[in-house]
């Protein structure tokens, strides 16, 4: 089972459960835990071969990862704590994460809150994941995550969260970082999918107006979904809950305690 650490609260029944993004780890939610307690039960949770959740002894020969299957991760978790539903916060990846889950097990999911949310991959985005398919075997992961976190948040402001998410990385194995590589270099389709498929589960997207490579496609697809709404950080790049972090928390709970007073229109 992954790593995991809950935060009760002392009379709320509202869960929050955050999904870290590709190489991070639940560590990169410091600035959320403290704001999102006074209010809900948190749940926080390393992905496979990230933070201190080891691979398990079936993945160590098994080369393929599948996106159900690290969805899958995630629900034993809840299945385990005996939480029936819960509001979800993803980073980067783990957006794609939750709105996978939503699309498995939509009872699960109250709301979603995505930020730096991947929806398309653009040109360049599709040129880095060729680039990283041709060198991954031969080249250092951390020299390609290096070089990914630089193009992806490439501003002096976007420093602080580019060297925590490599200072995390750094805790991946070589191997692990492929079977994770391999991964994220087939979303063309499943991204395809969300984009199109509108979903009932109100969902609340926070971008940075410097997410350059993943912003447009948010933009369009919150203007065709309707319990999408969609909010935009000036002087902020890809890691919203990091670089301005009390922004999206302040919005993020905001958002939340709306939903039992009014629908979620864009």
């Amino acid at each position: 089972m992954l790593n995991y650490t809950e935060y009760k609260h002392k009379t709320s029944k509202e869960w929050i459960t955050f999904v870290h993004g590709a190489g991070g780890s639940s560590s990169i939610w410091f600035k959320q835990i403290r704001s999102f307690s006074e209010f809900f039960n948190v749940l926080v949770l390393d992905l496979r071969g990230h933070g201190n959740s080891n691979p398990a002894l079936k993945d160590t020969f098994n080369e393929k990862y599948t996106f159900d299957a690290i969805t899958n991760d995630i629900v034993e978790v809840l299945n385990h704590l005996k939480i029936k539903e819960s509001h979800f916060s993803g980073i980067s990846l783990g957006t794609i994460l939750i709105r996978n889950i939503a699309e498995n097990h939509p009872k699960r999911v109250i709301s979603m809150i995505m930020g730096g949310a991947i929806m398309q991959l653009n040109l360049k985005s599709q040129i880095l994941m060729r680039i990283g398919v041709l060198f991954k075997s031969v080249v250092p992961y951390l020299v390609l995550y290096k070089l990914f976190a630089f193009i992806i948040m490439p501003r002096k402001n976007h420093k602080k969260s580019r060297l925590i998410f490599v200072n995390e990385a750094k805790k991946l194995y070589q191997k692990e970082f492929v079977r994770w590589f391999k991964l994220t270099s087939e979303i063309n389709p499943l991204l395809h999918f969300f984009r199109t498929k509108d979903t009932e589960i109100p969902t609340f997207y926070i971008m940075g107006e410097e997410d350059h490579l993943f912003l447009p496609a948010v933009k369009k697809v919150v203007s065709q979904h309707l319990k999408s709404s969609l909010l935009v950080i000036k002087n902020c790049g890809h890691v919203v809950n990091i670089e301005q972090a009390q922004i999206f928390n302040n919005e993020s709970i905001n958002f939340i305690k709306k939903l039992k007073l009014a629908p979620i229109k864009s």
